[in-house]
């Protein structure tokens, strides 16, 4: 396939047009159109220090093709597109398995300058995605909503496939600058494992709790305590004697209860001390933040990923849904609470505001105090407070990233 050396990064300066860093590769750069400078070097994410943005009046243009991918559980669906006409240039659809993978990378040899745009690359793109940075390609992910929204507006009105799909995955890539660098899994992926796995046995310890306080109040007048206690559980269990086959039963399946419960809060602990171990491992400084307990700390980094995907605190805000929203019409001008972003960082964030502003030591309860006295309710005090505290939290971990990447360099 002949190549337009005319507008490759080496060849000559036309127009505004701004000649490349010649250490980065045309697919790196391209990374950067239009959006904050990132390095996609040894130290990913790191920004490049010799990089400067384009400007308004430049771009950067070089020729990098798109491959765009609709993963499926069983199978996978590639397109590759021309950015300069969005041109499809051939499709290949392959299985979930390493030899199709394989197939897939001798397919796409064809366009040697590429990037690979892969819709929900962090669900069942997932694995096809680290297989493709393990053998160092540059991948983007692309929100689903990106692609529905290309396919509306272009021509065939509604109509879809899986080949369609991963056009529009690549369309949305270059055209709308809609995605988001993929990096390599890291401690945060880690501790989103543990944290998952932690919030499952929590979740299944309070059913068993509901189960057992049942299965009490049906053989004892009244049950027991609503604050349940496993070893008075079993105690009770024990010295009740039953007079059914029912309450005979009753009394066995509460035993069985009782047990469960007993391995489940061992798993816990467990897996507690596991995160914080991996805290440890990773020299966070969260946990020097009042009211960020471990497994707050690790809830946050596990929802937040890379922290220099954010281009500032504000698109941290908005991310965590503790930025408000304007409506505006006219000469009236407000803000909403936002019901945006990630609500599981949301609650996780609100449990450090709440913690702050009931610790009279914390910086946090003078700044809720303060609100309130200028005639904010509770609750609007307590938002701004969880605006102030996202800044916190993004610069904490802005300076862990930066501190861990130069650890390697200065030892």
């Amino acid at each position: 396939m002949a190549r337009n050396t005319s507008c490759h990064p080496t060849g000559r300066r036309v127009g505004s047009l701004r000649v490349l860093p010649p250490r980065w590769s045309p697919s790196e750069a391209w990374l950067n159109t239009g959006t904050s400078a990132t390095w996609w070097g040894p130290q990913v994410g790191m920004p490049a220090p010799d990089y400067t943005p384009p400007t308004s009046e430049e771009r950067l243009f070089v020729p990098v093709f798109v491959i765009g991918i609709d993963p499926h559980k069983s199978t996978h669906t590639a397109t590759a597109v021309d950015p300069d006409t969005n041109r499809d240039l051939g499709s290949i659809r392959i299985r979930s398995s390493f030899d199709d993978y394989a197939q897939l990378w001798t397919w796409a040899t064809q366009w040697p300058d590429r990037i690979w745009a892969v819709e929900n690359a962090s669900g069942l793109g997932h694995h096809l995605t680290q297989w493709l940075i393990g053998r160092g390609e540059a991948v983007v992910d692309i929100p689903p909503t990106a692609t529905a929204r290309v396919r509306e507006l272009s021509r065939g009105g509604r109509r879809k496939n899986d080949r369609i799909d991963a056009a529009a995955a690549a369309c949305v890539a270059f055209s709308h600058g809609d995605f988001r660098p993929v990096a390599p899994e890291d401690h945060t992926d880690v501790l989103r494992i543990l944290d998952e796995r932690r919030i499952d046995l929590v979740k299944q310890n309070g059913r068993l709790i509901n189960q057992l306080h049942a299965i009490m109040r049906e053989l004892l007048p009244g049950g027991i305590e609503c604050n349940l206690d496993t070893e008075h559980a079993a105690t009770e269990l024990k010295r009740f004697r039953p007079g059914t086959a029912s309450d005979a039963m009753r009394k066995k399946v509460g035993l069985e209860i009782v047990g469960d419960l007993r391995r489940l809060r061992f798993q816990i602990d467990d897996l507690t001390d596991r995160i914080k171990t991996e805290l440890t491992a990773c020299g966070t400084r969260l946990q020097k933040i009042p009211g960020v307990g471990v497994v707050t700390a690790a809830r946050i980094l596990a929802r937040t990923g890379n922290p220099t995907r954010f281009a500032n605190e504000g698109a941290y805000a908005n991310y965590t849904g503790t930025a408000p929203v304007e409506i505006a019409s006219a000469d009236k001008q407000r803000h909403r609470l936002s019901r945006g972003g990630d609500r599981t960082l949301n609650s996780a964030i609100h449990i450090v505001a709440v913690t702050q502003a009931r610790t009279t030591t914390s910086a946090g309860h003078a700044y809720h105090r303060r609100k309130v006295a200028e005639g904010k309710t509770h609750r609007e005090a307590t938002l701004c407070l969880k605006r102030q505290i996202v800044k916190t939290l993004w610069r904490t971990m802005q300076d862990d990233f930066v501190r861990r990447v130069e650890e390697p360099i200065t030892a």
